[in-house]
């Protein structure tokens, strides 16, 4: 794939929700495009759409008009196995409440996106082990979410939204169920994994945190009111 494809292009996407006869405009006429290697933040007030813009773009949601095309194909277009088959694929996730399963190991969690896709267990235990490495939490495989700290959960699942090499990683508040210093060393974590070439969709209330991405996207009302490009912070 060319460095500067465009990953993610919208054209007037809008979602409209339906509730006993009333109309919740969440998203009006969004326009955004994302290319390969980007890291882009999502930033506003609570309630302005950032969390249903980042479902519709992870395929979790669909939008109630407007266009999205995910690395040249019509989303519109594709059947729900073929969404499915794209989010285990070619989307990586991370979710502010870690969303790891108690009864598995911090391995198996990891594993699970491989074992999905039917991947032999030689390469995913090479692929489980690369992961692990690369979040600093491979000394810690054979352990239960409950014995890890928050810091520790989130890296485990930034793992495991890594482990099937996926064309972009959406992170929703990764950091809002931690304490600053847990915070920022996930904010380091996914700033050296775009400094390696991943492309990341980060949701954020933090301006903080935002500023750690090199494009800027502000929500308000559900409507795009301002873009910014910025040099990453320095380290």
């Amino acid at each position: 794939m060319d460095a500067n494809a465009t990953l993610i292009k919208m054209e007037g996407v809008k979602k409209v929700f339906y509730t006993d006869e009333v109309e919740t405009h969440a998203l009006e006429e969004i326009h955004l495009e994302i290319k390969k290697g980007q890291y882009i933040s999502i930033a506003g007030p609570s309630g302005c759409g950032k969390s249903t813009l980042l479902s519709i773009l992870g395929l979790l949601d669909s939008p109630s008009g407007g266009a999205y095309w995910l690395n040249g194909q019509p989303v519109a277009e594709l059947t729900t196995s073929e969404r499915t088959r794209i989010r285990n694929r070619e989307i990586g996730f991370i979710f502010q409440a870690f969303n790891l399963i108690g009864d598995l190991t911090v391995y198996e969690n990891v594993e699970l996106p491989l074992t999905y896709r039917g991947t032999s267990a030689a390469e995913r235990k090479q692929k489980v082990q690369s992961a692990l490495e690369r979040v600093g939490m491979a000394h810690r495989l054979r352990h239960y979410p409950s014995q890890l700290s928050g810091g520790q959960q989130q890296r485990v699942a930034v793992a495991r939204a890594l482990v099937g090499d996926p064309l972009i990683l959406m992170a929703d508040e990764p950091t809002g169920n931690l304490d600053s210093k847990n915070g920022e060393a996930v904010m380091e974590l996914l700033r050296d994994l775009h400094r390696n070439g991943a492309t990341i969709c980060m949701v954020t209330h933090d301006q903080r945190y935002a500023n750690f991405a090199d494009r800027s996207i502000h929500l308000f009302d559900g409507r795009i009111v301002e873009e910014s490009q910025e040099a990453a912070v320095s380290a």
